[in-house]
């Protein structure tokens, strides 16, 4: 089975269809990482899209945040102010959706969290003595995060948690090699890696192949999107950075 990997699509249509297009025929199923919106003009079209996949998906942040179950303050004000807009423009149908996603998964081999599998929806895994800190609480050879919006791997060197982080290939698929890792496949719609195309990849889980993928998408419709919607400026020019 091959599986596409997505994770952070933060209300951005034109980067998730550009990934699903550019996927097209070479998966089976869909593992969604959470943070399906926040951020971006599109929550509703994108609920949407993900629920005509076959998929799993998980909580974010973002999408508590859509859902009153955390306190806002602790967010940027520009992040405050689309999370309001959220809440308002969320159809009930799709607020129902958010509700019921699970904040962790363990799939054979694969355990799935947005932050971190200690602190599923809201730890973020910046460097590898977080990583590190990180490799007990889970049991799968593997675990798959999001969060970052920060496409990278980190792998235990040792027992000790010795743990080095290493930064993907694109469109090379990779033997995973029986190394325990967590595997960050960066964000669809607003990567933070100083390059603005989508991120995504490609798993064959049998096989414990991986592949990273990067793909362009229409920018500038998102960005008159968040305009027309009067979303902060900052989060307007924040895409064609990649920051």
């Amino acid at each position: 089975m091959r599986i596409l990997i997505i994770s952070d699509i933060h209300a951005n249509l034109a980067a998730f269809e550009s990934v699903l297009t550019d996927a097209k025929g070479e998966w089976d199923y869909v593992w969604c990482l959470g943070d399906v919106v926040g951020y971006g003009p599109d929550p509703n079209e994108c609920c949407e899209l993900l629920k005509t996949l076959p998929h799993l998906c998980l909580a974010g942040n973002h999408d508590w945040a859509a859902l009153n179950r955390l306190d806002i303050r602790t967010f940027n004000a520009d992040a405050r102010k689309v999370v309001l807009w959220t809440q308002e423009t969320l159809k009930p149908e799709n607020i129902a959706y958010l509700d019921a996603l699970p904040t962790t998964f363990v799939l054979g081999q694969y355990t799935l969290a947005h932050g971190s599998p200690r602190e599923p929806v809201w730890e973020y895994i910046l460097d590898p003595i977080i990583a590190a800190l990180n490799f007990p609480h889970f049991e799968t050879p593997y675990c798959f995060v999001g969060h970052t919006h920060t496409p990278v791997i980190y792998k235990q060197l040792s027992e000790r948690g010795d743990t080095d982080a290493q930064q993907p290939v694109y469109r090379q698929p990779a033997p995973l090699n029986g190394h325990r890792l967590i595997i960050n496949p960066g964000s669809v719609g607003q990567p933070r890696d100083a390059n603005p195309d989508a991120s995504y990849a490609i798993l064959e889980v049998e096989k414990h192949i991986l592949e990273y993928r990067r793909v362009p998408y229409p920018i500038h419709l998102t960005q008159e999107r968040m305009r027309r919607a009067e979303m902060p400026e900052r989060l307007i020019a924040r895409l064609e950075h990649g920051w």
